[in-house]
């Protein structure tokens, strides 16, 4: 998958998240990932400089991170074999364009010095010589020629998804927040029963921590693994 997309700082989604990861002097690992996660998203909520034809790209690197950082703080939540490609693909993807990035950088350098000619020092001053077989004949060449040609890759078209609507990480928090006012005290699973899919479970975990930082909700829990009681906090 490959991304160009300019945005007035940021070439695209993984210039985006490169930079947070040098910013923070960590390695390209699904730990960093984790741990950048809000700073990207937060990058996406305020930036208007996207253009709407180029969002889907930043929000399909927020899903994947999205679902790396909830792998992160619930190490026993099971993901599809589809969904652990999707998180092994980003990171795998992150390190490429790290390659790319500073090899640009050296080729840049390299320009700027006026030094537009270079060879291995291993066969300078070497003639190039060329030794085709005695036998060999146009018929030779076609096969070979050929042969060359089948190992390409044939581009495919992919099959269209629709994609389908999430609700914003501020939508849970406030549909959570009006659901303990109603009932005062309550538990996560009860919060999450009507959940659509595992996505929307994530989003409201995230919500209820999000709302637990900013002193919103008291939570509770008895054991590891057991569950999460909340309640709104008074004043």
């Amino acid at each position: 998958m490959a991304y160009h997309v300019r945005t007035e700082k940021f070439e695209g989604p993984m210039e985006l998240l490169l930079e947070l990861i040098q910013k923070e002097k960590m390695d390209i690992t699904e730990l960093s990932l984790s741990k950048v996660t809000d700073e990207y998203l937060e990058h996406i909520r305020n930036n208007q400089d996207i253009k709407l034809e180029h969002l889907a790209d930043f929000l399909t690197v927020a899903a994947r991170l999205i679902l790396i950082k909830s792998k992160a703080i619930l190490p026993t939540l099971k993901f599809s074999e589809e969904e652990e490609e999707e998180i092994k693909d980003l990171t795998y993807q992150l390190a490429e364009y790290k390659k790319f990035k500073e090899a640009a950088l050296k080729i840049g350098q390299l320009t700027e010095e006026k030094r537009f000619c270079f060879s291995r020092e291993g066969f300078a001053n070497v003639a190039p010589i060329f030794y085709p077989p005695e036998d060999i004949n146009m018929y030779d060449l076609k096969k070979y020629f050929l042969s060359v040609l089948a190992e390409i890759p044939v581009i495919e078209k992919l099959q269209e998804e629709i994609v389908s609507e999430a609700v914003t990480m501020e939508e849970r928090i406030n549909d959570l927040e009006g659901m303990l006012r109603e009932k005062i005290q309550s538990s996560f699973s009860a919060l999450v029963e009507d959940a659509k899919d595992k996505v929307d479970v994530i989003i409201s975990f995230l919500a209820m921590l999000e709302m637990v930082k900013q002193r919103l909700v008291q939570v509770e829990q008895g054991e590891l693994f057991s569950e999460i009681s909340l309640s709104l906090k008074n004043g």
